[in-house]
C-alpha cells in the first residue's frame, strides 16, 4: 500500500537538525512519503546560520506546482517563508490545495537568527496564517507576529486568542520557552487541548519546531482529527528531544528516529 503522501515547503538546514532535513527525516520515521519544495539554502551548523540564500519564486511555484499536480498530497507543513513575496506565493498555492496545511510561522532560529523579513510579517498575518488548518508558533514569534508577550502559562490563551484572530482554523502555542513543564495549548477559540510533558535535561533540541510541526502534518495526512495529530505529534518529540545528541560545538539536534530504534556503536 502507498504511505500518506506529506509535503514541506521549507529551507534547506545543512546541519540535517531542522528546516526541510528535519520534516523528510520525521516523515520517514512516522510512515509517511515525505516531499519537498525548498524555499531557501542556509548554511548552518550546530552554533548558528552563516548565510541563507532564498529561492526564486518561480523555481519555489515550479516544485509544489510539479508535485501536486502529479503525486497528490495528504497534507502541507511551511517552514521557513524568508520574504513577503515567497510568503504571498505559498499562501496562495495552500488556498488552490485540497489538503491540510500546518503552518509553522519561523521567524528566528534556534540560535537566535532572523529568518523572516521583519517586511514579511504583514503577509503572515493576512495572507498565511488564513489558509492554516493549524499554526504553530512558538512564543518568540508569537510576539514578532501579535506583540503579545507570554511570561507565564496563564498568559496563553491571550495569545492563542492573537493569533486565531488572523484566521486559522486552529492554533498550537508552543511554551516550550517558559520554565516548568513543558506546556502547549491546541485551540480553535472555542475547544482546548493542554498538552503537558517533562522538561528534559537535554540542550541538544536543534530542530524542535520544525519537528513538531511536520509531525503533525503526518497525522493529518494518516486522517486523525487535529487534536489527535497534535497529541500524537507531541509525543512523538518529546521523545526525539529526550535522544537529542551532541554535534558541532554547539546546540545538537532531536532524534527523529528515536521511535525506530539505533544500533549504538
Amino acid at each position: 500500500m502507498r504511505p500518506p503522501l506529506v509535503l514541506t515547503v521549507a529551507g534547506s538546514d545543512s546541519g540535517g537538525g531542522a528546516g526541510i532535513q528535519a520534516d523528510l527525516k520525521t516523515m520517514l520515521a512516522l510512515g509517511t512519503h515525505g516531499m519537498s519544495v525548498l524555499t531557501a539554502v542556509t548554511a548552518q551548523n550546530s552554533r548558528g546560520v552563516l548565510g541563507a540564500w532564498e529561492l526564486p519564486v518561480d523555481a519555489v511555484r515550479a516544485q509544489y506546482r510539479g508535485v501536486v499536480d502529479d503525486i497528490g498530497v495528504q497534507a502541507v507543513k511551511t517552514g521557513m517563508l524568508s520574504s513577503a513575496e515567497l510568503v504571498e506565493t505559498v499562501a496562495e498555492l495552500l488556498a488552490g490545495t485540497d489538503a491540510p496545511a500546518v503552518v509553522d510561522p519561523v521567524g528566528v532560529s534556534k540560535h537566535g537568527d532572523a529568518l523572516l523579513a521583519a517586511s514579511a510579517l504583514d503577509s503572515v498575518r493576512t495572507r498565511l496564517l488564513p489558509v492554516a488548518t493549524v499554526a504553530t508558533p512558538n512564543l518568540d514569534e508569537v510576539a514578532q507576529l501579535t506583540g503579545v508577550r507570554v511570561e507565564s502559562e496563564s498568559d496563553l490563551r491571550r495569545a492563542a486568542d492573537a493569533i486565531l484572530a488572523y484566521g486559522p482554523r486552529w492554533v498550537l502555542i508552543k511554551g516550550g520557552h517558559l520554565a516548568g513543564d513543558a506546556v502547549d495549548l491546541l485551540t480553535d477559540g472555542t475547544e482546548e487541548h493542554w498538552l503537558r510533558a517533562p522538561r528534559l535535561d537535554n540542550r541538544h533540541t536543534h530542530g524542535t519546531g520544525c519537528t513538531l510541526a511536520s509531525a503533525v502534518a503526518c497525522g493529518l495526512a494518516k486522517g486523525r482529527s487535529v487534536p489527535e495529530a497534535v497529541t500524537a505529534a507531541k509525543e512523538y518529540v518529546t521523545g526525539a528531544i529526550a535522544a537529542g545528541f551532541p554535534l558541532g560545538g554547539g546546540i545538537g539536534p532531536v532524534d527523529h528516529g528515536w521511535a525506530l530504534g539505533r544500533d549504538t556503536p
